[in-house]
């Protein structure tokens, strides 16, 4: 097991520096210049020389390359904003936690609907829930985010009164005058972009775990089991449970970095100040380095994902090798 994170931890390592390599490329070799964008317009002579010199720009390719991932890696900085000269590891921590809460809350709640109404569905096909599963997943998929959002922002928020339509609110209580803040309301602005991220991952969820369910109520050893006298619920629990949702955890890492990409859309339609909305903004503004820094830590946050992922998969399929063949053995 050892051996197998090493090597994990190694690829993750790899797809870094790929990461990293890719974004220096395309907005710091691409046509432009950085140093007379930061320059006023009132800049007196030499001044964009200077800066150039400041920013590392009169370096050649290779040194600032490596200069860029070593402050990421030895100071853990990200630069400073073009416009106002921001840290961007200050900004990005403001609206990191915005977009975490979103994609995690919308996560656990498409898993906690998803998986027993896929289990149902292929436990007793065409039955009535299986019927109904389908149907929502039939819309789940069709639906697009924006459209969801902006229905159940009408529907629920608006209509209903039952939720605030946009805005949010800290997590942790704050004794100013006026600010929103606790667990409480924070959950309660969050429930209708957490039911968008809902109806649109549930959807492929419920398929796929329709699907991989009736596959494993065929294996042999389920049917073992079944002649054996184990109950059903044994059966479903031991054998066929573990067994279907290991596609799940497939998916799982490719669909929150996949939900990190769409929170954009999902912060626009609820007025959500996280990561999606500031990276429209630094786009609009021309903002280059909290472009850069925004992509680089979305960029680490799927990577650490996909590591969790196939952590997981190798603890729940012991089928996974999780030694390296020796010299002269068969893989």
């Amino acid at each position: 097991m050892a051996r197998y994170l090493v090597r994990r931890l190694l690829w993750a390592c790899f797809q870094f520096f790929v990461a990293t390599l890719v974004t220096f490329l395309i907005f710091f070799v691409i046509p432009g210049n950085r140093a007379g964008h930061k320059a006023t317009y009132a800049a007196p002579p030499g001044f964009v020389e200077h800066l150039r010199h400041s920013l590392g720009l009169d370096l050649p390719l290779y040194q600032q390359y490596g200069l860029f991932v070593w402050n990421i890696i030895r100071h853990a900085s990200l630069g400073y904003s073009f416009n106002d000269g921001a840290s961007v590891r200050w900004v990005i921590g403001q609206d990191a936690p915005v977009t975490g809460s979103l994609v995690l809350g919308g996560a656990i709640l498409w898993l906690l609907v998803s998986i027993p109404l896929g289990v149902v569905s292929g436990l007793w096909p065409r039955s009535l829930v299986d019927r109904a599963g389908m149907l929502f997943a039939l819309v789940g998929v069709s639906a697009p985010a924006v459209w969801t959002g902006l229905i159940l922002a009408y529907v629920v928020g608006f209509r209903l009164g039952w939720t605030p339509i946009a805005s949010y609110c800290n997590f942790f209580p704050s004794h100013q005058a006026g600010a929103c803040s606790g667990p409480g309301r924070w959950a309660y602005h969050l429930v209708l972009p957490w039911l968008t991220f809902m109806l649109v991952f549930a959807a492929l969820y419920v398929r796929l775990i329709r699907a991989s369910v009736l596959a494993t109520m065929s294996e042999d050893y389920v049917r073992t089991a079944r002649a054996k006298g184990a109950s059903t619920r044994r059966i479903v629990v031991h054998h066929v449970l573990r067994n279907s949702l290991l596609p799940v955890v497939t998916i799982l890492g490719m669909d929150l970095g996949l939900a990190i990409g769409s929170a954009i859309f999902t912060e626009s339609v609820f007025n959500l100040p996280g990561l999606g909305q500031e990276l429209v903004t630094a786009a609009l503004n021309d903002d280059r380095a909290l472009v850069v820094g925004i992509v680089i830590v979305t960029t680490v946050a799927v990577i650490v994902f996909n590591l969790v992922v196939d952590i997981a998969y190798a603890w729940l399929d012991p089928r996974i090798r999780l030694v390296e063949p020796r010299s002269g053995e068969a893989a």
